[in-house]
């Protein structure tokens, strides 16, 4: 492949992305759907959110590790639980991080 195909290559998929994320958005508010399928939408961004972190908390090598020694499960479980309590994001993040380090140090990791 030359340099023009690729960067025509490159073009062609950023514009095809750009036009399929902007046709959903601008017709968001001018189609009209059902409400149950508007409630449902609501939890997309949750479950895309568990989708990119929950492998990452119980497959940590590669596996499936639900030990006590798999300690960013530990930390992890400890972030939803702060998260559930205090619907903060910032202090999840900075609890789960945190316990996460602690129990580095504390037992190896």
């Amino acid at each position: 492949m030359s340099k023009t195909q690729i960067w025509l290559l490159f073009i062609t998929i950023g514009a095809g992305t750009f036009l399929l994320r902007f046709l959903f958005i601008y017709l968001f508010g001018k189609i009209a759907m059902p409400d149950r399928l508007r409630h449902a939408l609501r939890f997309v961004p949750a479950a895309a959110l568990a989708a990119l972190v929950f492998p990452a908390l119980t497959h940590p090598a590669g596996h499936l590790d639900l030990s006590q020694y798999n300690f960013r499960l530990m930390a992890g479980l400890v972030g939803a639980v702060v998260a559930w309590k205090t619907r903060n994001v910032l202090l999840t993040i900075l609890v789960g991080m945190t316990v996460l380090w602690i129990l580095e140090l504390a037992f190896g990791g």
